[in-house]
């Protein structure tokens, strides 16, 4: 079973987006995959995002009720090794980089081609997830959107980040197998 669940799913082409947040002044930002469009009602869209509980950018995004999306493509290739490959807790990430407050008084990262700003709906805990339902408040785009996606990432990764993203994700998997144990006992 585990094996066919494996193949099906490597067929899902996820996009790589960063996310950011800002509370109590502390920001933040992370990579994020799991993001989808979750209305059919143009004047309405919604998104369901789902961030690791451990990362920072996901406390901030839940005390703040908001976050902004930027959409990566392999221009901002960078952006996935200074995003996901070093925790935010003591530093601040978005240090360099040039930045707008959004309505929600998220970050918005102006180089990004795309990016959406969001106010959180709802939440619900997972164990090793929590799912935010987020309204869509504000877009942008500035240039060609041809999103990077998980399989091109890994295509394009020098050998060195390609590996230590594989350590880091076996490691975030160990981890959330327990965490997931726990939530369903």
């Amino acid at each position: 079973m585990i094996e066919d669940a494996e193949r099906i799913l490597s067929h899902v082409q996820r996009e790589i987006w960063v996310l950011t947040a800002a509370c109590g002044g502390q920001r933040g930002g992370l990579v994020a995959t799991f993001v989808n469009p979750v209305s059919i009602v143009r004047e309405m869209p919604r998104l369901l995002v789902n961030l690791s509980v451990r990362h920072n950018t996901t406390d901030l995004a839940r005390r703040s009720s908001a976050f902004a999306l930027h959409l990566i493509t392999e221009r901002e290739l960078d952006w996935i090794w200074h995003f996901g490959l070093s925790s935010g807790r003591n530093r601040d990430k978005l240090r360099g980089f040039a930045i707008r407050v959004g309505s929600t008084g998220s970050p918005i990262l102006t180089a990004a081609a795309a990016s959406l700003e969001c106010r959180i709906e709802t939440s619900m805990e997972t164990g090793d997830r929590t799912a935010f339902l987020a309204a869509v408040v504000g877009a942008t785009t500035s240039h060609s959107l041809e999103p990077l996606t998980m399989a091109r990432l890994r295509e394009l990764a020098p050998a060195e980040k390609l590996a230590r993203l594989d350590e880091l994700y076996t490691r975030d998997a160990a981890i959330d197998a327990r965490l997931i144990e726990e939530f369903r006992r």
